[in-house]
């Protein structure tokens, strides 16, 4: 596990567009993940192909948080716990430290997401609680499905050098 650069963008958005529900980003905005939010996104590579990705970022307003903008696994490593291991790398990394809870949002019918971000919880012995955040007909126009915000606290406290 790495962190990003700006020559993985287009694996990246391969990656994501082969991950339903998923939804894609454009090219530019995966560049500018793996870019200028490096230090909070993370790539899996297996014999040299990502195969794993987390972005997130910590919200200006916010910083007591991370939040998880996307977990995308590719078919070849589903089911080996890759989600749940580059959650516990993101914790770990200097740019996320002093960061009480993590958030994302899911949508209520994808069952992978909502079980990778309660495993995460349960492991860590913090807490999820869940209320909606984007509303499909107020913020998405009916186009897209509600978007429920998931908010794990506390996180684990990175030990001291």
């Amino acid at each position: 596990m790495r962190s990003p650069v700006a020559e993985d963008g287009p694996a990246i958005t391969a990656l994501i567009a082969a991950c339903p529900p998923l939804d894609p980003n454009s090219a530019y905005c995966n560049l500018l993940q793996c870019s200028d939010f490096a230090d909070t996104c993370i790539v899996a590579e297996k014999d040299g192909r990502i195969v794993g990705w987390i972005s997130g970022y910590r919200p200006p307003s916010h910083p007591e948080r991370i939040f998880v903008w996307q977990v995308a696994v590719d078919s070849s490593a589903r089911g080996i716990g890759l989600g749940g291991r580059m959650l516990d790398e993101l914790l770990s990394r200097p740019a996320v430290r002093g960061a009480t809870t993590l958030t994302t949002t899911i949508t209520e019918e994808n069952p992978a997401s909502w079980g990778l971000f309660t495993a995460f919880a349960r492991r860590h012995d913090a807490e999820l609680t869940r209320s909606e955040r984007f509303k499909r007909d107020a913020h998405f126009a009916g186009a897209h499905d509600t978007e429920w915000q998931a908010s794990i606290s506390p996180l684990p406290t990175a030990p001291s050098n």
